[in-house]
């Protein structure tokens, strides 16, 4: 059986994705895992405590297909306003907060790759 799992996060610009991970959430660069071609960041891997994601150069155009969804993120942050406001500040568009019938509190950004970033928690009674 599986332990664990590093999705894979393709990506245009790696240098540029890292401020999203690294500043906007809080990962840190693990640089024993970075790999180089030509001198330019092809693959390394971030880390916060207990989760890994593995970014590298995306193959093909730098242009991003019309009907290229990639992949699509939930997170469960320990504190959603925090959260929201660092993003918020580093410039990413970030949807307002909206509880939802389903009993979540949500807010969505997308990076600078054009990945959908959710962000929730339980909705807490009023």
């Amino acid at each position: 059986m599986p332990e664990s799992c590093i999705p894979i996060i393709p990506s245009v610009d790696l240098e540029r994705s890292l401020r999203f991970w690294v500043d906007g959430l809080e990962f840190t660069a693990d640089t024993a895992t970075e790999m180089r071609r030509e001198g330019k960041l092809n693959l390394c891997i971030v880390r916060k405590g207990h989760l890994a994601f593995m970014l590298h150069a995306r193959a093909g155009t730098p242009i991003k297909p019309e009907n290229y969804e990639g992949i699509r993120l939930y997170w469960a942050p320990s504190d959603i306003h925090s959260t929201r406001n660092r993003l918020k500040s580093l410039g990413y568009a970030v949807s307002g907060l909206a509880d939802r019938d389903y009993g979540q509190t949500e807010f969505f950004v997308t990076d600078d790759d054009g990945f959908s970033h959710c962000f929730g928690v339980a909705t807490k009674p009023r």
